[in-house]
């Protein structure tokens, strides 16, 4: 028996990875383009500045197994948002 809570797997996601910290989630989705759209209004809100100072890269991974058994595969890194994009980003939060 098969029971489903979403009509479709959420099997994608964007974790920052900050120097000396560890990693943060920043982003999940179902495809690498919800990924790609989402993930730097997220890294602008979740983190906070002293935060994304430390991020060194922003891994996109994809799940790979069934949805109570499997893990993370790394696919790509995301660029690090950073100067003009950052802050237009960040005016927009306020």
């Amino acid at each position: 028996m098969i029971i489903q809570t979403e009509s479709k797997a959420q099997g994608w996601r964007a974790v920052a990875v900050l120097e000396g910290r560890g990693e943060a989630l920043l982003f999940v989705g179902r495809s690498t383009t919800q990924i790609r759209a989402g993930y730097i209004e997220a890294f602008t809100e979740l983190l906070d500045e002293e935060e994304r100072e430390l991020v060194s890269v922003i891994q996109m991974q994809q799940w790979q197994g069934t949805p109570d058994a499997g893990r993370w595969i790394f696919k790509t890194d995301l660029r690090v948002p950073t100067g003009a994009l950052l802050a237009e980003k960040l005016m927009k939060v306020a």
